[in-house]
């Protein structure tokens, strides 16, 4: 697909824009390339919290978090004793 773009800037940035090569065609499309790029990772995460702030449930505290370490560390060690 090939559009053209028009772009309003000032004398000066215009100026040092094309001196640094960045109104070059396959510049400005590797700009814009990297720029979708970078734009996915950012509304894949957004989309994470929204569906996080989402679920209906309270936070668990850090009393209840411990509590689940807790369990899944003792279940090896009672796998451990009952073989013996």
């Amino acid at each position: 697909m090939s559009i053209t773009v028009q772009l309003d800037l000032p004398e000066a940035v215009a100026a040092e824009a094309k001196a640094k090569g960045l109104l070059d065609p396959q510049r400005l499309t590797r700009l814009v390339e990297r720029e979708v790029e970078l734009d996915k990772p950012m509304r894949d995460f957004r989309e994470m919290v929204e569906q996080m702030r989402a679920y209906p449930d309270e936070p668990m505290t850090m009393d209840e978090i411990q509590g689940v370490v807790n369990q899944v560390r003792a279940e090896p060690r009672a796998r451990r004793e009952s073989s013996r």
